[in-house]
């Protein structure tokens, strides 16, 4: 991103620096999103007994070894990040990537305290609070009273908020389901069971519905 006054207000290089992190959380969404696009094809193959065909249509073998499987992993990853980027760049002039996940995180949990909000995105509380703050003055996000405890705010998103982040999944979606229309039956297919075993390796839930915010827990 150039330098400059863009998204809520200018980037703070607290903010810049946090971009690759950010992508990467990006990159572990679009796992789930890339789930649950796939999905829609396993009804031919409920018992996965595909497996064998399916995994020699992506190229891979049975006998894999561990480093094949990341770089290829890692080579999927690169593209993946760079579809989020470019669904994010579409609304840059009204939110940086950092603001955009706190975004993502409100549409996640509802509503978040600001020390919640700093713990999940990595960033102090000043970061946050400053971020905050241009979203809330976008009218992106607003404060309400914690009814347990009055002294502290909670923050959820607007519905502007509610559309950048609709926005932007639209976006990514409607990419990776171009790029999955390419391939073979036999190639979704095995990416189904691929992105399905990684990902719950990795512990992330599945994708919601193509109507929802489109981020796992929202």
């Amino acid at each position: 991103m150039q330098s400059g006054t863009r998204g809520a207000d200018r980037h703070a290089p607290d903010e810049i620096a946090h971009d690759a992190d950010l992508n990467g959380d990006l990159d572990a969404d679009l796992n789930g999103d890339l789930k649950a696009d796939l999905n829609g094809d396993r009804n031919g193959d409920p018992d996965g007994e595909l497996g064998t065909d399916a995994d020699a249509g992506l190229g891979i073998g049975l006998g894999a070894g561990l480093d094949e499987v990341t770089t290829a992993v890692l080579t999927g990853s690169r593209l993946l990040v760079a579809i989020a980027v470019r669904s994010v760049a579409q609304v840059e002039d009204r939110v940086t990537v950092p603001q955009f996940r706190m975004l993502v995180v409100l549409g996640r949990r509802g509503k978040a305290k600001l020390v919640t909000l700093a713990d999940l995105l990595g960033v102090n509380p000043s970061t946050a609070m400053r971020m905050a703050d241009r979203l809330a003055a976008a009218g992106m996000i607003v404060r309400e009273v914690n009814p347990q405890d009055r002294r502290e705010s909670l923050m959820r998103l607007t519905r502007e908020g509610e559309r950048i982040v609709e926005e932007v999944t639209a976006r990514r979606r409607a990419e990776i389901s171009a790029i999955v229309s390419r391939m073979t039956p036999e190639q979704r297919q095995a990416l189904i069971g691929g992105m399905t075993a990684f990902t719950e390796a990795g512990d992330e839930p599945p994708a919601p519905s193509a109507h929802s915010l489109g981020w796992p827990g929202d």
